[in-house]
């Protein structure tokens, strides 16, 4: 088990405590304004505590969700939601499936040789003409923070991991994390768009 894997596997109950409550309002309208879609096919990839997977249910939308911890999966499963996978980005096999995928700091976790190919399998899982919300720490950092692998992009970096792939880049919005006593860490919000 990774590093990273390891760490949500021992600390998933502190991390729920920290980010279910967070407000999460400004990306939700964010991403909903590029996807203008009622009825959506949505991914929520790394989908951690269930906050935003809860959120787009609730909003009428058909919600998917993977992610790597088995903590997690089965958080969501107890409270009756289906199409829960239990697996990395890079192990996604879906094609052409959604309107949108939501990564909200998921894709951070991936390691840096491993990114690009997270992107390109989000471009083959999305729709023609589908988005992806994906979120950074914003900056040039990469290795290991808080006992969890992170890479942290820019406007300028995202690009390179992106190229290659259907996918473009449509809007970039910096924002300050909503987390308590977190509101001096800059973030990265980035809409790509399958050509």
């Amino acid at each position: 088990m990774d590093k990273t894997k390891e760490y949500y596997v021992n600390h998933y109950k502190e991390f729920i405590d920290s980010t279910y409550q967070c407000d999460m309002s400004l990306m939700y309208q964010f991403f909903e304004s590029h996807l203008n879609k009622p009825n959506a096919i949505i991914l929520d990839l790394g989908f951690g505590s269930g906050r935003d997977f809860e959120y787009f249910v609730s909003k009428g939308y058909e919600v998917y969700g993977i992610d790597p911890v088995e903590k997690f999966c089965d958080l969501l499963k107890e409270k009756g939601f289906t199409n829960i996978y239990c697996q990395e980005a890079n192990e996604m096999t879906f094609k052409d499936k959604f309107d949108g995928i939501w990564a909200c700091a998921s894709l951070l976790h991936i390691n840096k040789e491993k990114l690009s190919n997270a992107f390109e399998k989000c471009a083959v899982a999305l729709k023609k003409d589908g988005i992806m919300y994906c979120s950074f720490k914003y900056g040039n950092f990469e290795g290991v923070r808080n006992g969890r692998y992170n890479i942290d992009l820019d406007e300028n970096s995202i690009k390179k991991y992106v190229e290659g792939t259907d996918l473009i880049i449509e809007d970039i919005k910096l924002s300050f994390d909503v987390r308590t006593n977190r509101g001096n860490e800059k973030w990265l919000n980035v809409i790509l768009r399958k050509n």
